[in-house]
């Protein structure tokens, strides 16, 4: 019976992480969603939908109309901002918080973000970005890890300090 308690308290620990993380995750979303804005307000740099047409090459589909092609790419945003929360919950689980795992996490995002929509033929490779937009890329990515670091941290740290109570 003791292993199988063990065994229950080892998969509530990862529910619980996922989950912290995939909210972590949306909190750090919208922040980047809200710096790439500014960036594109400022610079008048039109929106990008290489993540949308990144999942319709991956996924084999396309959007009929330009207006939902916004919208698909706006939607896989989300969720896949959302869902890299879970990874950050993950490296809680082997003991790492605070800079060092945000760091990590970032480290994880931005080489799969750099790698993916040129894999997929939707962005040009890093070699050809000019250096501005590749520190405003990694910039942007920075601000998503640290608030979802921060938020992650946030509520692990207050549920372990409920339960010492």
């Amino acid at each position: 019976m003791k292993s199988n308690n063990e065994f229950s308290k080892g998969v509530g620990a990862f529910g619980a992480v996922l989950g912290k993380g995939l909210i972590a995750g949306l909190v750090g979303t919208a922040a980047i969603t809200l710096s790439q804005t500014i960036e594109r307000k400022i610079t008048g740099k039109p929106t990008s939908f290489a993540p949308g047409d990144a999942a319709s090459k991956a996924l084999d589909i396309e959007a009929s109309k330009m207006e939902a092609r916004k919208k698909f790419s706006d939607e896989v945003n989300w969720v896949y901002g959302t869902s890299w929360g879970s990874a950050r919950g993950i490296l809680s689980l082997v003991g790492l918080k605070g800079f060092p795992a945000t760091a990590i996490h970032w480290a994880a995002i931005f080489y799969t973000a750099i790698t993916i929509e040129p894999d997929f033929e939707v962005a040009p490779p890093i070699n050809e970005w000019s250096k501005k937009d590749l520190a405003l890329f990694a910039l942007h990515h920075v601000i998503y890890a640290a608030t979802t670091g921060f938020v992650f941290d946030a509520i692990n740290d207050n549920n372990n300090d409920a339960k010492e109570e």
